[in-house]
């Protein structure tokens, strides 16, 4: 080309979570069951909305205001219903105008950073959920910023790590958090949420909430909302209906501006994302029309209790099968239906493999482990393979930890035991 199209950004736009998928694709052409544990799909994992919530959108469509535009920040209805419910946690209060819908979060978050200065860095957590971590790089042109989590601490974040880069960048200016936690699955007590905050505080920073999953909890677990804590600190919440309707391919999530006017650049920022969504006109109408009524509706929340109910058993099933293997180290979950598996320091190595009898797939694997790679990639690679389980390497999360990340989603107990087998057994041939 003339000119140089790319920024250097544009490096970490890499989504493993489907990009893994046209590996299992080839191998099941060959003959393979493949167990999909790649991408959070409650669909996909024979998850059904109940036939009450279908009828309350089937009913919208006999609505003839439906099929047209709405506000450019989104339905007005719903945004007063979603600010009556964020109001009732008696944390920060907002109202209608501080609620902006988009496309899904994905949509959402790529927005949030689009518009920032590319010397201001928001950091994260890692192992870091990919949309938020190739969002922030390439608005950067350089890699993502993150605090660890430690797997050896119920995978709770290492907050001196994080006070840490926080004092000695001064480039940072906001921190992301995601509670329930995607990839690990770990909700974060409030004693953690409030040191956020003081971070935040200290520094003058944002605080950006994650909270996809903030009703999808289990075991005994509550998480708390941003607008619970954040006290007079400006920040964003992220919130959506994918997972607990669930509906993701409604692509309907929403921001939550809080305490706005405690900082002029933060409510220059929130402006610019409004205006933004204006030059778009308006993100789908549909699901945003439908989420008051089922949020009202008194079979609501008895139907999350019921879906939470089950996700923690399948937890539990999971911990019974993997958490006493001495090659790991498991944390159970107790939100979202994520789980992060880490093997144990020198566990794996060097030519490592699992026995695959079919040639064909073997060439294949041959020739997908040809390059180097990390470790766990080279596991999952073998996994895939030899058992059909298609998993995520740890490694593509950001991460200098080695292991897999796995779903909670599979509704068929008898499949749930058989994948996990699968897995029990494949970590043990390949450690050996």
């Amino acid at each position: 080309m003339r000119q140089k199209l790319l920024r250097e950004g544009a490096n970490e736009l890499s989504y493993e979570i489907r990009g893994i998928v046209k590996k299992a694709d080839n191998l099941r052409q060959l003959g393979q069951k493949i167990y999909w544990e790649n991408i959070g799909d409650p669909i996909q994992k024979n998850a059904e909305m109940p036939v009450w919530m279908k009828e309350i959108i089937s009913n919208l469509l006999d609505e003839n205001d439906t099929f047209g535009y709405c506000h450019s920040k989104g339905v007005l209805e719903t945004r007063e219903f979603l600010a009556e419910r964020t109001n009732a946690l008696q944390g920060a209060q907002i109202d209608a105008n501080d609620i902006l819908f988009f496309n899904g979060l994905g949509d959402a978050i790529s927005k949030l950073y689009q518009f920032l200065l590319p010397t201001s860095r928001i950091i994260g957590p890692s192992p870091a959920y990919s949309t938020h971590s190739s969002a922030e790089a390439a608005h950067a042109n350089t890699t993502p910023l993150t605090y660890k989590l430690d797997p050896e601490n119920h995978w709770y974040p290492d907050m001196e790590d994080l006070y840490l880069q926080v004092k000695y960048n001064p480039n940072i200016v906001g921190i992301l958090i995601i509670n329930p936690d995607n990839p690990t699955g770990m909700v974060y007590p409030m004693e953690i949420l409030k040191r956020f905050v003081e971070i935040a505080k200290e520094f003058n920073l944002i605080l950006i909430s994650d909270e996809i999953y903030t009703n999808v909890t289990y075991n005994g677990a509550e998480a708390f909302q941003l607008a619970e804590y954040i006290g007079d600190v400006p920040g964003i919440a992220l919130k959506g209906i994918s997972k607990e309707f669930p509906w993701p391919g409604s692509r309907c999530g929403w921001m939550e501006y809080y305490n706005k006017d405690k900082d002029q650049q933060f409510d220059r920022l929130c402006q610019t994302l409004d205006n933004a969504k204006m030059i778009e006109v308006c993100s789908t109408k549909l699901p945003q029309m439908a989420v008051p009524r089922i949020m009202k509706d008194p079979r609501y929340q008895p139907y999350r209790d019921e879906a939470n109910n089950a996700i923690g058993r399948r937890a539990e099933i999971i911990a019974e099968l993997l958490g006493d293997l001495p090659q790991l180290t498991f944390n159970k979950t107790y939100g979202a239906f994520y789980n992060t598996i880490i093997f144990k320091d020198g566990v794996l190595k060097e030519g490592q493999s699992l026995k695959i009898d079919n040639p064909q797939i073997k060439e294949m694997l041959d020739e997908w482990t040809a390059e180097e790679m990390p470790h766990d990639k080279r596991f999952v690679y073998n996994l895939l393979a030899a058992k059909g389980v298609c998993v995520v390497p740890i490694s593509s999360f950001c991460s200098d930890l080695q292991g897999f990340r796995v779903t909670l989603l599979e509704e068929n107990e008898e499949l749930l035991q058989e994948t996990f087998t699968h897995i029990r057994e494949a970590v043990i041939e390949y450690c050996q």
